[in-house]
Protein backbone atom coordinates (compact mmCIF):
# COMPACT_ATOMS: atom_id res chain seq x y z
CA UNK A 1 0.00 0.00 0.00
CA UNK A 2 1.26 3.46 -0.84
CA UNK A 3 1.73 5.62 2.24
CA UNK A 4 2.06 9.38 2.48
CA UNK A 5 3.50 10.99 5.60
CA UNK A 6 2.57 14.56 6.40
CA UNK A 7 2.34 16.74 9.51
CA UNK A 8 -1.26 17.86 9.02
CA UNK A 9 -4.06 16.35 6.98
CA UNK A 10 -7.09 18.37 5.83
CA UNK A 11 -9.96 16.45 4.22
CA UNK A 12 -12.01 18.87 2.11
CA UNK A 13 -11.28 22.07 0.21
CA UNK A 14 -14.21 24.40 0.92
CA UNK A 15 -13.90 27.61 2.94
CA UNK A 16 -13.26 25.84 6.28
CA UNK A 17 -10.67 23.40 4.92
CA UNK A 18 -8.72 26.03 2.99
CA UNK A 19 -8.71 28.50 5.89
CA UNK A 20 -7.43 25.75 8.21
CA UNK A 21 -4.75 24.70 5.69
CA UNK A 22 -3.44 28.27 5.46
CA UNK A 23 -3.05 28.35 9.25
CA UNK A 24 -1.47 24.89 9.45
CA UNK A 25 1.04 25.67 6.69
CA UNK A 26 2.82 28.01 9.08
CA UNK A 27 3.65 25.00 11.28
CA UNK A 28 4.56 22.13 8.95
CA UNK A 29 3.69 20.07 5.89
CA UNK A 30 -0.02 20.04 4.98
CA UNK A 31 -1.83 17.59 2.71
CA UNK A 32 -5.29 18.61 1.47
CA UNK A 33 -7.35 15.65 0.25
CA UNK A 34 -10.28 16.39 -2.07
CA UNK A 35 -12.78 13.95 -3.56
CA UNK A 36 -13.11 15.97 -6.76
CA UNK A 37 -11.47 19.09 -8.15
CA UNK A 38 -10.54 21.57 -5.34
CA UNK A 39 -13.31 24.04 -6.26
CA UNK A 40 -16.13 21.47 -6.12
CA UNK A 41 -17.71 22.24 -2.75
CA UNK A 42 -20.76 23.97 -1.29
CA UNK A 43 -18.61 27.11 -0.88
CA UNK A 44 -18.41 27.45 -4.67
CA UNK A 45 -22.23 27.50 -4.95
CA UNK A 46 -22.98 29.84 -2.02
CA UNK A 47 -24.86 32.75 -3.62
CA UNK A 48 -26.38 34.80 -0.84
CA UNK A 49 -23.37 36.20 0.90
CA UNK A 50 -21.53 36.29 4.19
CA UNK A 51 -23.05 37.85 7.32
CA UNK A 52 -20.77 40.06 9.39
CA UNK A 53 -21.27 43.06 11.69
CA UNK A 54 -19.15 45.61 9.83
CA UNK A 55 -21.66 48.23 8.69
CA UNK A 56 -22.19 51.56 10.46
CA UNK A 57 -25.74 50.60 11.52
CA UNK A 58 -24.77 47.19 12.91
CA UNK A 59 -23.19 45.83 16.09
CA UNK A 60 -21.70 42.48 17.07
CA UNK A 61 -24.30 42.24 19.86
CA UNK A 62 -27.18 42.59 17.39
CA UNK A 63 -25.71 39.90 15.11
CA UNK A 64 -25.43 37.69 18.23
CA UNK A 65 -29.11 38.23 19.12
CA UNK A 66 -30.32 37.52 15.57
CA UNK A 67 -28.33 34.26 15.46
CA UNK A 68 -29.66 33.14 18.85
CA UNK A 69 -33.23 33.95 17.84
CA UNK A 70 -32.99 32.03 14.55
CA UNK A 71 -31.49 29.04 16.39
CA UNK A 72 -34.79 28.69 18.28
CA UNK A 73 -33.34 28.18 21.75
CA UNK A 74 -30.67 25.59 20.92
CA UNK A 75 -27.62 27.68 20.00
CA UNK A 76 -24.57 27.36 22.26
CA UNK A 77 -24.11 30.98 23.26
CA UNK A 78 -20.32 30.79 23.70
CA UNK A 79 -20.01 29.42 20.13
CA UNK A 80 -22.16 32.22 18.70
CA UNK A 81 -20.13 34.79 20.66
CA UNK A 82 -16.93 33.52 19.04
CA UNK A 83 -18.55 33.60 15.58
CA UNK A 84 -19.81 37.18 15.70
CA UNK A 85 -16.84 38.65 17.59
CA UNK A 86 -14.10 37.08 15.45
CA UNK A 87 -16.01 37.34 12.16
CA UNK A 88 -15.02 40.93 11.28
CA UNK A 89 -11.28 40.15 11.61
CA UNK A 90 -11.58 37.14 9.30
CA UNK A 91 -13.43 39.18 6.66
CA UNK A 92 -10.98 42.10 6.80
CA UNK A 93 -8.18 39.56 6.39
CA UNK A 94 -9.86 38.23 3.22
CA UNK A 95 -10.13 41.77 1.84
CA UNK A 96 -6.41 42.19 2.55
CA UNK A 97 -5.79 39.00 0.53
CA UNK A 98 -7.70 40.41 -2.43
CA UNK A 99 -11.39 39.61 -1.88
CA UNK A 100 -13.55 41.94 -3.98
CA UNK A 101 -16.87 42.44 -2.22
CA UNK A 102 -19.50 44.64 -3.88
CA UNK A 103 -19.41 48.33 -2.98
CA UNK A 104 -21.54 51.44 -3.11
CA UNK A 105 -19.03 54.08 -4.07
CA UNK A 106 -16.02 53.47 -1.82
CA UNK A 107 -17.98 51.74 0.98
CA UNK A 108 -18.86 48.07 1.28
CA UNK A 109 -22.42 47.30 0.20
CA UNK A 110 -24.57 45.41 2.73
CA UNK A 111 -27.94 43.76 2.08
CA UNK A 112 -30.56 42.22 4.33
CA UNK A 113 -31.88 38.64 4.40
CA UNK A 114 -34.57 36.76 6.32
CA UNK A 115 -34.34 36.91 10.13
CA UNK A 116 -31.59 39.58 10.11
CA UNK A 117 -32.56 42.84 11.79
CA UNK A 118 -29.80 44.86 10.08
CA UNK A 119 -28.26 45.10 6.61
CA UNK A 120 -25.14 42.98 7.21
CA UNK A 121 -24.79 40.62 4.25
CA UNK A 122 -21.67 41.19 2.17
CA UNK A 123 -21.83 39.84 -1.38
CA UNK A 124 -19.47 39.57 -4.35
CA UNK A 125 -20.37 39.95 -8.05
CA UNK A 126 -24.02 40.16 -6.99
CA UNK A 127 -24.72 36.50 -6.24
CA UNK A 128 -21.34 34.68 -6.44
CA UNK A 129 -19.95 35.30 -2.95
CA UNK A 130 -18.82 31.73 -2.27
CA UNK A 131 -17.01 31.60 -5.60
CA UNK A 132 -15.09 34.76 -4.69
CA UNK A 133 -14.10 33.39 -1.26
CA UNK A 134 -12.94 30.14 -2.85
CA UNK A 135 -10.86 32.07 -5.42
CA UNK A 136 -9.11 34.16 -2.77
CA UNK A 137 -8.41 31.21 -0.45
CA UNK A 138 -7.09 28.98 -3.25
CA UNK A 139 -4.77 31.79 -4.41
CA UNK A 140 -3.52 32.18 -0.83
CA UNK A 141 -2.96 28.41 -0.49
CA UNK A 142 -0.85 28.48 -3.67
CA UNK A 143 1.62 30.84 -1.96
CA UNK A 144 2.62 28.06 0.45
CA UNK A 145 5.10 25.54 -1.00
CA UNK A 146 4.42 23.08 1.84
CA UNK A 147 0.74 22.51 1.02
CA UNK A 148 0.26 19.38 -1.10
CA UNK A 149 -3.09 18.65 -2.77
CA UNK A 150 -4.43 15.16 -3.50
CA UNK A 151 -7.32 15.38 -5.97
CA UNK A 152 -9.91 12.72 -6.86
CA UNK A 153 -9.14 10.95 -3.61
CA UNK A 154 -12.10 9.47 -1.64
CA UNK A 155 -11.74 8.90 2.10
CA UNK A 156 -12.56 5.33 3.17
CA UNK A 157 -12.00 5.35 6.94
CA UNK A 158 -9.98 7.20 9.55
CA UNK A 159 -6.91 5.45 10.94
CA UNK A 160 -7.46 5.26 14.71
CA UNK A 161 -5.14 3.50 17.14
CA UNK A 162 -5.22 3.67 20.95
CA UNK A 163 -8.08 6.22 20.67
CA UNK A 164 -5.95 8.59 18.61
CA UNK A 165 -6.52 9.54 14.97
CA UNK A 166 -3.40 9.00 12.86
CA UNK A 167 -4.72 9.85 9.40
CA UNK A 168 -6.97 8.31 6.78
CA UNK A 169 -7.24 5.39 4.37
CA UNK A 170 -8.33 6.70 0.99
CA UNK A 171 -9.10 5.47 -2.51
CA UNK A 172 -7.17 7.01 -5.39
CA UNK A 173 -7.18 5.68 -8.95
CA UNK A 174 -8.60 2.38 -7.73
CA UNK A 175 -5.83 1.83 -5.16
CA UNK A 176 -5.91 2.25 -1.39
CA UNK A 177 -3.44 4.72 0.06
CA UNK A 178 -2.76 5.59 3.69
CA UNK A 179 -2.13 9.23 4.61
CA UNK A 180 -0.45 9.46 8.03
CA UNK A 181 -0.60 12.73 10.02
CA UNK A 182 -0.25 13.86 13.62
CA UNK A 183 -3.45 15.91 13.26
CA UNK A 184 -6.39 15.30 10.90
CA UNK A 185 -9.04 17.94 10.17
CA UNK A 186 -12.40 17.08 8.63
CA UNK A 187 -13.84 19.82 6.40
CA UNK A 188 -15.95 17.65 4.11
CA UNK A 189 -19.12 19.77 4.16
CA UNK A 190 -22.69 18.55 4.49
CA UNK A 191 -24.93 15.68 3.44
CA UNK A 192 -27.64 17.17 1.22
CA UNK A 193 -27.30 14.35 -1.33
CA UNK A 194 -29.03 12.05 1.17
CA UNK A 195 -32.26 13.76 -0.04
CA UNK A 196 -33.64 13.57 -3.59
CA UNK A 197 -34.20 17.34 -3.71
CA UNK A 198 -31.14 19.29 -2.63
CA UNK A 199 -29.17 22.42 -3.46
CA UNK A 200 -25.91 20.66 -2.55
CA UNK A 201 -23.26 19.63 -5.10
CA UNK A 202 -22.79 15.93 -5.92
CA UNK A 203 -19.86 15.65 -3.47
CA UNK A 204 -22.04 16.39 -0.40
CA UNK A 205 -22.69 12.79 0.65
CA UNK A 206 -21.95 13.08 4.38
CA UNK A 207 -18.54 11.40 4.09
CA UNK A 208 -16.89 13.22 7.01
CA UNK A 209 -19.81 12.58 9.36
CA UNK A 210 -19.92 8.89 8.42
CA UNK A 211 -16.19 8.16 8.74
CA UNK A 212 -16.06 10.09 12.03
CA UNK A 213 -19.01 8.05 13.34
CA UNK A 214 -17.36 4.77 12.34
CA UNK A 215 -14.19 5.88 14.13
CA UNK A 216 -16.07 6.52 17.40
CA UNK A 217 -16.59 10.28 17.24
CA UNK A 218 -19.66 11.83 18.86
CA UNK A 219 -22.18 13.38 16.48
CA UNK A 220 -24.82 15.84 17.63
CA UNK A 221 -28.04 17.59 16.46
CA UNK A 222 -28.35 15.33 13.40
CA UNK A 223 -32.14 15.74 13.28
CA UNK A 224 -31.77 19.42 12.36
CA UNK A 225 -31.64 19.64 8.56
CA UNK A 226 -32.34 23.01 6.98
CA UNK A 227 -34.45 23.02 3.84
CA UNK A 228 -34.03 26.03 1.58
CA UNK A 229 -37.48 27.40 0.66
CA UNK A 230 -36.79 28.58 -2.88
CA UNK A 231 -35.15 26.18 -5.32
CA UNK A 232 -35.89 26.24 -9.06
CA UNK A 233 -38.61 23.76 -9.94
CA UNK A 234 -38.54 23.01 -13.66
CA UNK A 235 -38.45 19.57 -15.32
CA UNK A 236 -35.39 20.19 -17.52
CA UNK A 237 -33.49 22.39 -15.05
CA UNK A 238 -31.12 21.43 -12.22
CA UNK A 239 -32.14 22.02 -8.59
CA UNK A 240 -30.71 25.51 -8.68
CA UNK A 241 -30.77 27.63 -5.54
CA UNK A 242 -32.61 30.96 -5.72
CA UNK A 243 -30.92 33.01 -3.04
CA UNK A 244 -32.55 34.21 0.17
CA UNK A 245 -31.33 37.62 -0.95
CA UNK A 246 -34.07 37.72 -3.61
CA UNK A 247 -36.69 37.86 -0.86
CA UNK A 248 -34.46 40.36 0.92
CA UNK A 249 -34.74 42.53 -2.19
CA UNK A 250 -38.54 42.30 -2.24
CA UNK A 251 -39.40 39.07 -4.11
CA UNK A 252 -42.94 37.87 -3.28
CA UNK A 253 -44.02 34.24 -2.88
CA UNK A 254 -47.27 33.40 -4.72
CA UNK A 255 -49.26 30.18 -4.96
CA UNK A 256 -50.33 28.64 -8.30
CA UNK A 257 -53.32 31.01 -8.36
CA UNK A 258 -50.75 33.87 -8.23
CA UNK A 259 -51.95 34.89 -4.73
CA UNK A 260 -49.38 36.07 -2.13
CA UNK A 261 -49.68 33.82 0.92
CA UNK A 262 -46.81 34.36 3.38
CA UNK A 263 -48.74 36.90 5.51
CA UNK A 264 -51.15 34.05 6.36
CA UNK A 265 -48.30 32.10 7.95
CA UNK A 266 -46.01 34.66 9.63
CA UNK A 267 -46.07 38.44 10.35
CA UNK A 268 -42.64 38.82 8.69
CA UNK A 269 -44.05 37.23 5.52
CA UNK A 270 -41.24 36.56 3.01
CA UNK A 271 -38.61 37.55 5.58
CA UNK A 272 -39.67 34.92 8.14
CA UNK A 273 -37.01 32.33 9.16
CA UNK A 274 -36.24 29.66 6.55
CA UNK A 275 -37.92 26.78 8.38
CA UNK A 276 -41.17 28.77 8.63
CA UNK A 277 -41.07 29.71 4.93
CA UNK A 278 -40.33 26.13 3.84
CA UNK A 279 -43.26 24.71 5.84
CA UNK A 280 -45.54 27.48 4.59
CA UNK A 281 -44.69 26.63 0.99
CA UNK A 282 -45.31 22.90 1.59
CA UNK A 283 -48.63 23.72 3.30
CA UNK A 284 -49.67 25.94 0.39
CA UNK A 285 -48.68 23.26 -2.15
CA UNK A 286 -50.84 20.71 -0.28
CA UNK A 287 -53.73 23.19 0.03
CA UNK A 288 -53.70 24.01 -3.71
CA UNK A 289 -52.74 20.48 -4.81
CA UNK A 290 -49.69 21.72 -6.70
CA UNK A 291 -46.03 20.73 -7.04
CA UNK A 292 -44.62 24.24 -6.70
CA UNK A 293 -45.25 27.88 -5.84
CA UNK A 294 -43.83 31.00 -7.54
CA UNK A 295 -41.22 33.60 -6.65
CA UNK A 296 -42.10 36.99 -8.13
CA UNK A 297 -39.51 39.69 -8.74
CA UNK A 298 -41.25 41.24 -11.77
CA UNK A 299 -42.20 44.42 -9.88
CA UNK A 300 -38.53 45.36 -9.41
CA UNK A 301 -36.60 47.30 -12.06
CA UNK A 302 -35.25 44.80 -14.60
CA UNK A 303 -31.77 46.40 -14.75
CA UNK A 304 -31.51 46.23 -10.96
CA UNK A 305 -32.44 42.52 -10.99
CA UNK A 306 -29.86 41.71 -13.70
CA UNK A 307 -27.12 43.59 -11.85
CA UNK A 308 -27.99 42.25 -8.37
CA UNK A 309 -28.49 38.61 -9.43
CA UNK A 310 -26.41 38.12 -12.59
CA UNK A 311 -25.71 34.41 -12.04
CA UNK A 312 -29.34 33.59 -11.21
CA UNK A 313 -30.59 35.70 -14.14
CA UNK A 314 -28.28 34.04 -16.70
CA UNK A 315 -28.87 30.51 -15.36
CA UNK A 316 -32.65 30.85 -15.48
CA UNK A 317 -32.39 32.35 -18.98
CA UNK A 318 -30.68 29.13 -20.12
CA UNK A 319 -33.90 27.34 -19.20
CA UNK A 320 -36.07 29.83 -21.07
CA UNK A 321 -37.08 31.73 -17.95
CA UNK A 322 -36.67 35.51 -17.75
CA UNK A 323 -36.88 36.36 -14.03
CA UNK A 324 -37.35 40.09 -14.75
CA UNK A 325 -40.64 39.35 -16.59
CA UNK A 326 -41.85 35.91 -15.47
CA UNK A 327 -42.77 34.22 -12.21
CA UNK A 328 -40.17 31.64 -11.14
CA UNK A 329 -41.49 28.17 -10.21
CA UNK A 330 -39.91 27.11 -6.89
CA UNK A 331 -40.21 24.51 -4.14
CA UNK A 332 -38.01 23.66 -1.10
CA UNK A 333 -34.94 21.40 -1.10
CA UNK A 334 -32.48 20.07 1.50
CA UNK A 335 -29.79 22.69 1.98
CA UNK A 336 -27.73 22.63 5.19
CA UNK A 337 -26.90 20.36 8.15
CA UNK A 338 -27.00 22.13 11.50
CA UNK A 339 -25.72 18.94 13.17
CA UNK A 340 -22.51 17.03 12.62
CA UNK A 341 -19.34 15.93 14.39
CA UNK A 342 -19.40 17.48 17.85
CA UNK A 343 -16.47 19.80 18.51
CA UNK A 344 -15.37 22.30 21.12
CA UNK A 345 -14.70 25.96 20.27
CA UNK A 346 -11.34 24.98 18.76
CA UNK A 347 -12.64 22.29 16.45
CA UNK A 348 -11.42 19.39 18.63
CA UNK A 349 -13.54 16.22 18.68
CA UNK A 350 -13.63 13.52 21.39
CA UNK A 351 -10.93 11.61 19.46
CA UNK A 352 -7.37 12.79 20.08
CA UNK A 353 -5.81 14.20 16.91
CA UNK A 354 -9.14 14.60 15.09
CA UNK A 355 -10.60 18.05 14.39
CA UNK A 356 -13.58 19.26 12.35
CA UNK A 357 -14.74 22.62 10.96
CA UNK A 358 -17.46 23.97 8.72
CA UNK A 359 -20.70 22.17 7.88
CA UNK A 360 -19.36 18.73 8.85
CA UNK A 361 -18.90 19.98 12.43
CA UNK A 362 -21.40 20.83 15.13
CA UNK A 363 -20.18 23.61 17.42
CA UNK A 364 -23.76 24.48 18.36
CA UNK A 365 -23.46 27.85 16.63
CA UNK A 366 -26.56 27.27 14.46
CA UNK A 367 -28.78 25.65 17.08
CA UNK A 368 -31.97 24.23 15.57
CA UNK A 369 -31.99 26.55 12.55
CA UNK A 370 -29.09 28.38 10.86
CA UNK A 371 -29.38 32.13 10.36
CA UNK A 372 -28.98 32.91 6.64
CA UNK A 373 -25.40 33.64 5.49
CA UNK A 374 -23.77 32.58 8.77
CA UNK A 375 -22.27 29.45 7.19
CA UNK A 376 -19.44 31.05 5.18
CA UNK A 377 -18.54 33.09 8.26
CA UNK A 378 -18.53 29.92 10.38
CA UNK A 379 -16.19 28.22 7.88
CA UNK A 380 -13.74 31.13 8.11
CA UNK A 381 -13.87 31.61 11.89
CA UNK A 382 -13.85 27.96 12.93
CA UNK A 383 -11.57 26.85 10.08
CA UNK A 384 -9.02 29.32 11.44
CA UNK A 385 -9.53 28.22 15.06
CA UNK A 386 -9.33 24.52 14.20
CA UNK A 387 -6.15 25.18 12.23
CA UNK A 388 -4.56 26.97 15.19
CA UNK A 389 -5.53 24.15 17.58
CA UNK A 390 -4.49 21.31 15.25
CA UNK A 391 -1.10 22.98 14.71
CA UNK A 392 -0.45 22.58 18.43
CA UNK A 393 -1.16 18.82 18.35
CA UNK A 394 1.72 17.22 20.27
CA UNK A 395 3.89 14.29 19.31
CA UNK A 396 6.04 13.33 16.37
CA UNK A 397 4.69 12.01 13.10
CA UNK A 398 2.58 8.93 13.85
CA UNK A 399 4.00 5.42 13.86
CA UNK A 400 1.12 3.33 12.57
CA UNK A 401 1.38 -0.20 13.93
CA UNK A 402 -2.01 -1.58 12.83
CA UNK A 403 -2.79 -3.87 9.92
CA UNK A 404 -2.82 -2.40 6.45
CA UNK A 405 -6.09 -2.54 4.57
CA UNK A 406 -5.79 -5.09 1.79
CA UNK A 407 -7.37 -4.45 -1.59
CA UNK A 408 -8.49 -8.09 -1.54
CA UNK A 409 -10.79 -7.22 1.40
CA UNK A 410 -12.95 -5.20 -0.98
CA UNK A 411 -16.17 -6.88 -2.05
CA UNK A 412 -18.26 -6.31 -5.16
CA UNK A 413 -21.92 -5.49 -4.39
CA UNK A 414 -24.55 -8.10 -5.23
CA UNK A 415 -27.20 -5.41 -5.73
CA UNK A 416 -27.86 -2.47 -8.06
CA UNK A 417 -25.95 0.31 -6.34
CA UNK A 418 -27.53 3.16 -8.29
CA UNK A 419 -31.02 1.83 -7.69
CA UNK A 420 -30.46 1.69 -3.91
CA UNK A 421 -28.96 5.17 -3.95
CA UNK A 422 -31.99 6.60 -5.77
CA UNK A 423 -34.42 4.75 -3.47
CA UNK A 424 -32.58 5.98 -0.37
CA UNK A 425 -32.70 9.60 -1.50
CA UNK A 426 -36.40 9.39 -2.34
CA UNK A 427 -37.14 7.67 0.99
CA UNK A 428 -35.37 10.39 3.00
CA UNK A 429 -37.16 13.18 1.08
CA UNK A 430 -40.62 11.64 1.45
CA UNK A 431 -40.41 10.25 5.01
CA UNK A 432 -37.72 12.32 6.80
CA UNK A 433 -38.19 15.67 5.06
CA UNK A 434 -39.67 19.04 5.98
CA UNK A 435 -42.73 17.73 7.84
CA UNK A 436 -42.18 14.52 9.85
CA UNK A 437 -44.23 12.24 12.09
CA UNK A 438 -43.72 9.01 14.03
CA UNK A 439 -45.40 6.93 11.33
CA UNK A 440 -43.25 8.26 8.44
CA UNK A 441 -40.04 8.09 10.49
CA UNK A 442 -40.69 4.49 11.55
CA UNK A 443 -41.45 3.55 7.94
CA UNK A 444 -38.14 5.12 6.94
CA UNK A 445 -36.25 3.25 9.67
CA UNK A 446 -37.85 -0.04 8.59
CA UNK A 447 -36.75 0.48 4.98
CA UNK A 448 -33.26 1.66 6.00
CA UNK A 449 -32.86 -1.55 8.03
CA UNK A 450 -33.34 -3.59 4.86
CA UNK A 451 -30.12 -2.03 3.56
CA UNK A 452 -28.19 -2.45 6.81
CA UNK A 453 -25.92 -5.15 5.35
CA UNK A 454 -24.42 -2.48 3.05
CA UNK A 455 -22.87 -0.79 6.09
CA UNK A 456 -20.70 -3.90 6.68
CA UNK A 457 -19.42 -3.96 3.11
CA UNK A 458 -16.17 -2.59 1.77
CA UNK A 459 -16.15 -0.84 -1.59
CA UNK A 460 -13.45 0.00 -4.12
CA UNK A 461 -15.38 2.73 -5.94
CA UNK A 462 -16.31 6.29 -5.00
CA UNK A 463 -20.01 5.62 -5.66
CA UNK A 464 -19.98 2.58 -3.39
CA UNK A 465 -18.24 4.43 -0.57
CA UNK A 466 -20.65 7.34 -0.94
CA UNK A 467 -23.67 5.05 -0.71
CA UNK A 468 -22.32 3.53 2.53
CA UNK A 469 -21.82 7.02 3.96
CA UNK A 470 -25.23 8.29 2.82
CA UNK A 471 -26.88 5.27 4.40
CA UNK A 472 -25.00 5.89 7.67
CA UNK A 473 -26.12 9.53 7.75
CA UNK A 474 -29.68 8.49 6.81
CA UNK A 475 -29.82 6.23 9.87
CA UNK A 476 -28.47 9.00 12.12
CA UNK A 477 -30.91 11.68 10.90
CA UNK A 478 -33.90 9.34 11.10
CA UNK A 479 -32.94 7.95 14.51
CA UNK A 480 -32.48 11.33 16.14
CA UNK A 481 -35.67 12.68 14.47
CA UNK A 482 -37.58 9.78 16.09
CA UNK A 483 -35.90 10.51 19.42
CA UNK A 484 -36.91 14.20 19.43
CA UNK A 485 -40.63 14.04 20.20
CA UNK A 486 -41.34 17.72 19.68
CA UNK A 487 -40.97 20.50 17.12
CA UNK A 488 -38.01 22.86 17.36
CA UNK A 489 -36.49 24.98 14.55
CA UNK A 490 -36.03 23.01 11.35
CA UNK A 491 -37.23 19.76 13.00
CA UNK A 492 -41.01 19.74 12.71
CA UNK A 493 -43.22 16.82 13.74
CA UNK A 494 -46.92 16.96 12.86
CA UNK A 495 -47.62 14.53 15.73
CA UNK A 496 -45.71 16.64 18.30
CA UNK A 497 -46.29 20.26 17.29
CA UNK A 498 -45.20 21.68 20.67
CA UNK A 499 -41.58 21.75 21.80
CA UNK A 500 -42.05 18.77 24.11
CA UNK A 501 -40.37 17.83 27.37
CA UNK A 502 -36.67 18.50 27.93
CA UNK A 503 -36.61 20.18 24.49
CA UNK A 504 -33.40 22.11 25.11
CA UNK A 505 -31.24 18.99 25.27
CA UNK A 506 -28.82 18.21 22.44
CA UNK A 507 -29.14 14.63 21.18
CA UNK A 508 -25.73 12.97 20.82
CA UNK A 509 -24.98 9.72 19.02
CA UNK A 510 -21.90 7.53 19.16
CA UNK A 511 -21.20 4.18 17.63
Amino acid sequence: MQTIDTDFLVIGSGVAGLRAAIELARHGRVTVVTKDIPTESSTEYAQGGVAVALSDEDEVGIHFEDTIKAGDGLCRENAVKVLVEEGPARILELIEWGAEFDKEGTKLSFTIEAAHSRRRILHAHGDSTGKELERVLINKVKTFKNIQRLQFCTSIDLIVEDERCLGVYALKDGDIIAVHAKATLLATGGAGQVFSRTTNPAVATGDGMAIAYRAGAILEDMEFVQFHPTVLFAPAAPQFLLSEAMRGEGAILRNIFKEPFMKNYHPDAELAPRDVVSRAIISEMVRTNSSNVYLDLTHRDSEFVKKRFPRIYSTCLQYDLNITRELIPVSPAAHYMMGGVRTDLNGATNIDGLYAAGEVACTGVHGANRLASNSLLEGLVYGYRAGVAAAQQGGQGPKVKGQERKTSDISAPDFDLEEVRTSLRRLMWEKVGIIRCGVSLNEAMEKLSEWKHILEMDFNTRRGLELKNMLTVGFLITGTALERKGSVGAHYRSDFKERGENWQRHISVRR
